[in-house]
């Protein structure tokens, strides 16, 4: 049962051991890196509790607001403001003060409306307004206004962005329980397990209000137990069970998390726990293999010149990888370029008697361990109609031709859809989701990679095009290392400093802690 403590002497004791923890956590900051993840990015609720004895307080002055035992209490956005959610175009980012300035003020007075993201040590520059329904055509037609007026790129894109305006304050509700709260919470348990919306996670939770002025449910923790929740989730352990792979998932996913720090620091939280950064599942999450993967890499990383690179990661590149710059609107890095994922080598065979020859074979390292190495899906007429009309929120009854106007290793560059209305066009990494598809589930996937190729599908009588068919092979965006080829490089003896340098090439792996 949860109550209400007000006691001096509590407060008194907790004031002391927040000291002694900070001097502890200062004195030790070197061997324990800190991480917060939002679990729960956006809501207008948060469940908090734990299985065990908890304790909720006031971040701010450290006060102890409650103490439950096996229960949980719900933190809700209890407020005067507005909930809004518009199509914004985002623009640029820039790390340069001055140029997020004067873009700000440049847009604002041709009359424009403006606004600024804090992310990555920088600024994410967003301008117009436009309602969630807003059609493609009206939408596309501001962007290129915007590309001819010099505010905008043609690697501009819209983002739906959600905004809280008003004033807002917590209410923290429990049994026999209901008050406004001054600011963020926190919870800690005696047994170092928390749970934010009924799933459990080491170290200690807190609800705080993110940017957009909802509310946001974070897990602060130890970086290397951070890690154990995302191992097993980016490469399962069954049946990716090869140490060696494990090790390099490890690897990549710290430095990953490493460079992440303060990523979204304007939302309360360094990363998500979805693949907009890494997948992470808490303590449920965890596997003895991951773990142990992550305790005898512990505190190395990846570096190119000194400083942590950019450890992106896939599930199965389809033979080969991709340049970063291929599939996103950056210029090149180094250590991000397409590589093959197979080798190329010599065996004997026997042949009749005792005679022998020397064979030419080609090992490919994810053929074996995914089921996505190859794939094929194909469209009605009305399924691809339906998917370009979602896509671009315009009405297509029908579309004539789809064809790919650019390559690069494979990987389409430029898509391009001939409709009864009009022709449209998506870009790079863009295009997965402009090709829609119903998975095994039942529901709506975007296209798996990609390193694929299309073609009509005719009727041989009439010769007329009743749909259209992909073949590809691939999952994610195939840049840096393949997950799926880790697993397999590891089957044939690589370890994991090996495999992290043929994915990332002319790199260092250093302890950094």
């Amino acid at each position: 049962m949860l109550k209400k403590l007000n006691s001096l002497l509590l407060v008194s004791l907790l004031a002391f051991l927040a000291f002694f923890m900070q001097a502890f956590t200062t004195s030790a900051e070197s061997t324990t890196q800190i991480i917060r993840i939002g679990v729960v990015p956006t809501a207008e609720s948060v469940n908090i509790g734990s299985d065990h004895d908890f304790t909720i307080t006031d971040k701010l002055t450290g006060e102890i607001i409650y103490s439950g035992e096996g229960d949980q209490a719900t933190v809700e956005l209890s407020s005067t403001s507005t909930i809004e959610t518009n199509y914004r175009l985002q623009t640029a980012w820039t790390s340069d003060e001055a140029r997020m300035l004067d873009w700000k003020s440049r847009a604002e007075a041709a009359g424009y409306d403006t606004y600024i993201e804090d992310y990555n040590n920088g600024w994410r520059l967003l301008i117009g307004k436009f309602p969630e329904d807003a059609g493609w055509g009206e939408r596309e037609a501001f962007r290129q206004q915007m590309i001819e007026e010099g505010f905008a790129g043609n690697d501009s894109y819209w983002r739906l962005i959600t905004i809280s305006s008003g004033e807002a304050e917590m209410r923290l509700i429990a049994d026999g329980f209901d008050e406004i709260v001054p600011g963020a919470i926190q919870i800690s348990s005696e047994n170092g397990l928390i749970k934010i919306n009924g799933k459990q996670y080491r170290g200690i939770g807190e609800v705080a209000f993110n940017s957009t002025g909802t509310l946001a449910g974070i897990n602060e923790l130890a970086l290397e137990e951070y890690l154990y929740g995302v191992v097993p989730l980016e490469l399962p352990p069954v049946p990716y069970d090869e140490l060696e792979a494990q090790k390099s998932q490890a690897v990549a996913a710290r430095t990953y998390a490493i460079s992440g720090l303060g990523k979204r620091s304007a939302d309360g939280y360094d990363l998500l726990p979805t693949t907009s950064d890494q997948v992470y599942g808490g303590y449920d999450a965890e596997h003895p293999i991951s773990t142990q993967a992550v305790e005898e890499t512990e505190g190395v990383v990846a570096t190119y010149n000194g400083n942590l690179i950019s450890a992106v990661y896939h599930s199965t590149s389809g033979g080969i990888t991709s340049n970063n710059e291929d599939v996103w609107s950056s210029g090149p890095i180094p250590y991000l370029r397409s590589v093959p994922v197979s080798e190329r080598v010599m065996s004997t065979q026997k042949k009749d008697g005792n005679n022998s020859q020397r064979v030419n074979r080609m090992i490919e390292f994810e053929k074996e361990w995914s089921r996505y190495y190859r794939w094929n899906h194909e469209w009605t007429n009305e399924e691809m109609s339906q998917v370009v009309s979602d896509h671009f929120n315009v009405d297509v009854n029908e579309v004539y031709e789809v064809n790919a106007l650019d390559y690069s290793n494979g990987r389409v560059l430029e898509i391009e859809f001939v409709t009864d209305n009009g022709t449209y066009y998506e870009y790079k990494d863009q295009i997965r989701w402009a090709f829609k598809y119903i998975n095994d589930n039942g529901s709506m996937s975007v296209l798996r990679s990609t390193l694929f190729q299309i073609e009509p599908i005719m009727d041989e009588e009439t010769e007329t095009v009743t749909g259209f068919r992909a073949e590809g092979g691939g999952w994610g965006h195939g840049v840096g290392m393949s997950q799926v080829g880790a697993m397999g490089m590891a089957v044939y003896g690589y370890n994991y400093e090996d495999i992290l340098k043929h994915f990332y090439t002319g790199i260092e792996l250093e302890e950094r802690y």
